[in-house]
């Protein structure tokens, strides 16, 4: 429901209606329908953004990705439909940018994260056209596969910033898929994945494996390759290279960009920030270190994982007893293990299902060895895991198997 303007004070308030905010909103009310919670967030649209790789390498249907967030938003919510400006948490309220309060008895934030396309110097202007496209957007992820379907050969860059990011393997997923579009076909091309770090992936288990896909597309890695500027009309991709950050011009036929990102600007100017600008909650029970009526998840906070769906779908099965135990009087109980899931797609038919907690221990789902793309992961990125999502959203986070498991250090045999 769409909360009154006169009703300005709420139990629960929720800082964002993406992901974490409407599964944590959903879930509570599931669990207490009794509960008055408002939802703050402006978008009329919700969208299943892990999704966008798949349309970006013709896989999946850019519409299927959309829902009005009216049909995601629980029916006993107050929706206000607005942007928060600034938090109050030392007089337990928000403002917003209509200059209005609203106060709260418990505060959780699941804002998100800020895409600072405008930190890349001419992207702006040349995004979705000149070969120059990213799958970060839902109006650009169809050009990307616009892209690589009219691709004739040449030169093709894949790059990754020097910030955290939201799925962080996305960037090379979509390498992947056009890579193997190209060897179907039979185009040639020299595909770059040039990334500001110095590995293929955090944690080395996969990383190693995933170097075997590279090589089995004859795919160049090029470390510490931060791009800062795209001249579209040019044809031209400029990086800061190496510790020295060395300027240095590529020409390109088509570039997929991974924008830099960070913390919302209205968190990090927060009292809820740490020093890097996110909300510091503490890494296991997912409240705040200094308000103990306060509660994150999601990409907004400074929890060290993966910023993923499968992490806010492991994070909202905490923060919800945790913050009923709160509620009730009690201490928190429950603990994040800092899991996360990347669903690597490594060509049209195939995927690689990295999953692991904090510290880069693996902790795959099922005991088969992750490293290996298999066909049936396939079909849970474009099936399963998109209704999974959707039943989170609505406070069915469905079932959880990760466990701790042991596996040879020698490679199997990777076959993208």
């Amino acid at each position: 429901m769409a909360a009154n303007a006169g009703q300005r004070k709420h139990q629960i308030v929720i800082v964002g209606g993406g992901a974490g905010g409407l599964s944590v909103a959903s879930a509570a009310l599931n669990q207490r329908p009794g509960l008055d919670i408002a939802v703050i967030e402006p978008s009329e649209s919700h969208y299943y953004q892990p999704a966008w790789t798949l349309v970006g390498g013709g896989a999946y249907d850019i519409d299927a990705t959309q829902r009005a967030e009216a049909d995601c938003m629980p029916r006993q919510a107050h929706w206000i439909k607005q942007r928060v400006a600034t938090f109050e948490p030392d007089h337990n309220q928000v403002t917003l940018e209509d200059g209005s309060t609203v106060g709260y008895d418990y505060l959780v934030t699941a804002a998100g994260i800020q895409l600072d396309w405008g930190k890349i110097e001419g992207l702006e202007a040349t995004l979705g056209k000149n070969g120059v496209t990213s799958n970060y957007s839902f109006e650009l992820a169809p050009y990307t596969w616009e892209c690589i379907r009219n691709f004739r050969g040449g030169k093709a860059l894949f790059t990754y910033p020097a910030t955290p990011i939201k799925c962080a393997g996305a960037p090379q997923k979509i390498l992947y898929l056009a890579a193997d579009h190209f060897r179907r076909n039979g185009i040639k091309a020299d595909v770059h994945f040039c990334t500001a770090g110095n590995a293929m992936f955090g944690v080395p288990f996969y990383s190693e494996a995933l170097d075997q896909v590279m090589a089995y597309y004859g795919a160049a890695p090029d470390y510490k390759h931060n791009l800062v500027a795209v001249d579209g009309p040019h044809k031209k991709a400029i990086f800061e290279v190496g510790d020295d950050k060395k300027r240095v011009a590529v020409d390109f036929d088509m570039i997929h960009v991974v924008p830099p990102q960070s913390p919302p600007d209205f968190i990090k100017t927060s009292p809820l920030a740490n020093e890097a600008g996110w909300v510091a909650v503490n890494a296991g029970t997912l409240r705040h270190d200094k308000y103990a009526n306060v509660f994150g998840l999601g990409d907004c906070t400074s929890t060290p994982n993966s910023k993923t769906a499968a992490a806010v779908r492991a994070q909202s099965r905490v923060l919800v007893p945790n913050l009923l135990a709160v509620i009730d009087g009690e201490e928190p109980a429950q603990v994040y293990d800092g899991y996360a899931s990347c669903p690597l797609t490594t060509s049209k038919g195939k995927m690689m299902l990295a999953e692991f907690v904090y510290g880069g221990k693996i902790t795959p789902s099922f005991p088969a060895d992750p490293r290996v793309p298999r066909r049936t992961y396939w079909w849970m990125k474009t099936t399963l895991l998109p209704k999974m999502y959707w039943d989170m959203v609505q406070g069915r986070p469905g079932p959880d198997w990760h466990a701790e498991r042991e596996f040879p250090k020698a490679l199997p045999a990777i076959q993208p």
